[in-house]
Order: structure tokens, then sequence, then C-alpha cells
């Protein structure tokens, strides 16, 4: 007990920045490392940018986008399908991909392509829970930590597949016009934050590879279970620090923020209503989880309400996004294309980050992929 009250000391940070100073912060002196989704005239300036560079490269060609959905060790299944679809062949390159949670962390492979399928298979088929995170103690986590657990091998992990060679990829493909976007949840201000990875990594910032880290490391930490990342930042001159928390926090999976229209944008770039209508846009949504609950006698007990109550609201979060996802497809004029785990997927779950769980899901997603996935056209339960 002395022990772990002792520990409370460790517990103290600097102090937060409010919203209406997270303007006045430089990360690495990088303009577009990141914006927030209220941030509109950023988020058209990027988009600008990214027009500029691709249609130097790849001028009127379908543009093709990529949002990854949270979901655990159930992001075997976005990996799986990935690789299976590479494997029959017709996978496209994405000009856009986001991520959130596990999808945030398989998130730079699917934008680097076919090149990085087998790290993508090992990240998914050859990982344990003891590759993820170390277990507390009951009584310090509960009084005298930050979390349940603790993830400094999840870092490790992170940090063994993003290398310098990765970082560098990401910057070419950047340039290039190639969007990558991370999301992560500001916690001080409840607000999300939408991390540029490409800009960081074409920053040449020598510290570039460590804020990707972060954030990555940030959008998969599930509050209370995981700590929080704390950045550290200047206002002014005065230290303070941010707390950066699971993405999944605000949204499952996203594409971009509704004040962004894609028509608003074609006009800001010149592009007429009719060139826009002939350029085909298609995006495809994995959702690592399925979109219905087994039915299960939930005992009465405290901590067995919770996590089904959780697990339910985590479930209702995703099919929320997903119309959201879907609204602004049909706003933008973009072909909206769904994946999730079906019901045909029976292998029973062990705990978190079993690694036959895994790679049963893995296998499942990949046949789908190399099969040709039956992509849904709607949300689960829409009509016509």
């Amino acid at each position: 007990m002395s022990a772990a009250f002792g520990g409370c000391a460790t517990l103290e940070r600097l102090p937060a920045v409010t919203y209406a100073e997270a303007r006045q912060i430089d990360i690495l002196d990088i303009p577009d490392a990141r914006f927030y989704v209220s941030d509109t005239n950023r988020i058209y300036d990027v988009a600008t940018k990214a027009y500029q560079r691709i249609n130097r490269t790849r001028p009127a060609q379908t543009r093709h986008f990529l949002a990854l959905s949270g979901g655990g060790d159930d992001g075997a299944f976005g990996a799986g399908l990935l690789v299976g679809w590479s494997a029959r062949g017709n996978r496209p390159e994405f000009d856009m991909v986001t991520g959130v949670s596990t999808g945030a962390l398989s998130a730079p492979f699917a934008y680097l392509g076919r090149a990085y399928d087998q790290n993508l298979t090992q990240l998914y088929t050859e990982t344990s829970a003891a590759d993820i995170f170390n277990r507390r103690p009951l009584l310090i986590a509960a009084v005298a930590s930050d979390s349940l657990v603790d993830n400094a091998p999840l870092r490790t992990m992170i940090e063994h597949y993003v290398d310098a060679t990765m970082v560098q990829k990401i910057a070419e493909e950047y340039a290039k016009g190639r969007l990558l976007f991370v999301l992560t949840t500001n916690l001080d201000q409840s607000r999300p934050v939408i991390w540029n990875i490409g800009a960081i990594a074409a920053s040449n910032n020598p510290k570039a590879r460590d804020l990707i880290v972060d954030v990555l490391l940030a959008s998969a930490s599930i509050p209370a279970v995981f700590p929080p990342v704390m950045l550290d930042v200047t206002v002014d001159g005065q230290k303070r620090q941010e707390m950066h928390v699971d993405g999944g926090t605000v949204a499952q999976v996203f594409f971009y923020p509704p004040s962004f229209s894609i028509r608003r944008a074609a006009a800001r770039f010149g592009v007429d209503e009719q060139s826009l209508r002939s350029r085909k846009r298609v995006a495809y949504v994995i959702r690592n989880g399925r979109f219905f609950r087994q039915d299960e006698s939930v005992q009465l007990r405290t901590i067995a309400i919770a996590k089904e109550a959780l697990s339910t609201m985590t479930m209702s979060s995703g099919i929320n996004d997903t119309y959201r996802m879907y609204t602004l497809a049909r706003r933008d004029g973009v072909d909206f294309n769904l994946a999730s785990i079906g019901e045909d997927f029976t292998e029973p779950y062990k705990g978190p980050f079993d690694p036959g769980y895994m790679q049963a899901l893995f296998a499942y997603g990949y046949e789908k992929g190399r099969a040709g996935y039956s992509w849904r056209k709607v949300p689960p339960g829409y009509t016509n």
C-alpha cells in the first residue's frame, strides 16, 4: 500500500493547453502537421496543396479512398482483407488513407501498398497480448497509476515497424499528393485531432519519427486501459502538455469532416461541375468489427454490465459513423463501399489479442479479399 500510494507523485503533469491557445502551438514547426475538424480553412488548404501535387503526377484519374476503423484485435480482419485483396491483384493505390485506433496502426501499411503486406501480416498474425501490454497489479492500477496496464510493449512494436525507411517512403508518397490521416482525441479539450502523417514525415525534422510513433500510440490508447500519450508543447514560451488518447473515443472511423465538401473544393481548384461529375471517386470503409452482437445472458455483476454496455456503445458508435460517412459520400458524389466481419465468422473469442483468434480472423479476411469481397453499398439497416 505504501509503495502504491508513494507512486502517485509520478502522475503530476504540466498545465494543459486550452482550445483558444492551441492555435498558438507549432508542432515541430510543421504548419500542416495537424488540424481540428473545425479548422475548415486549413482543411481546404491541405486539400488544395494535395490536389496540386497529385494533378502533376496523376491528373484526371479515378481517386480511391480507404478508411480503417478501430476494433482492437479485430483489426486482423481489415489486415487480412487488404492482403487478400492484393493477392487477387486488383487492389488500388489509395489516394487517401485514414485510420483510427487499430486502424491507425495498419493505416501506414495500407498507404504504402503491397510492398508492406508482409509487415501487415506479421503485425496481426504474430502478435500476442504480451506484445501489446504488461499487466499492472490491480491496486496500483486503481489508485496510483494512469491506466490498468502498461503499453510500453506496444510502443516498442510501433517503433520497430515505423523505422526511418518507412517514414521516408511516406514522405515520398505525400510529395505525390497522397494523404495519410490518423485521428486522436485531445482529452483536455474533448476534441478530435486529425494528424497529417505525410506532412510530418516530409518535414525532415529529426523528431518527426518520434512524433509519428506518439500519434499512432495515442490513437490506439483506450482511456483508462492504456496510458494516455502526453505531448510536450510550449505556449508563449511556457511549457505545457496535451493529453491524447484513442481516436475511437470520438469516432470509430472517418473520411474527412462534414465541413469539407469535394464540390466546394473543386470550385476552388477551378474544376467545373461537368468535369467533377466525370471524375470517379471510390471510397472503401473497413469496419474492424461486427454490426451486430450475439445474444448473451449478461451476469448481474457490475463489471459484466459495464463491459457489455461499453461493447454496445462502441458498436452503435461504429454504425452511426458509417451513416455519417455514407451521407457525406452521397453528398459529394463518392461511390460508397463497406466491409465488416460477418455472421459466418464463428471463431470463439478467448481474450484480448489471442493469437489463435487473430490468425483465424486474418485468414477469414484474407479469403474474403482474395475471392473478391462483396462490398455493401449502404450502411446496415438502410433502405432507399
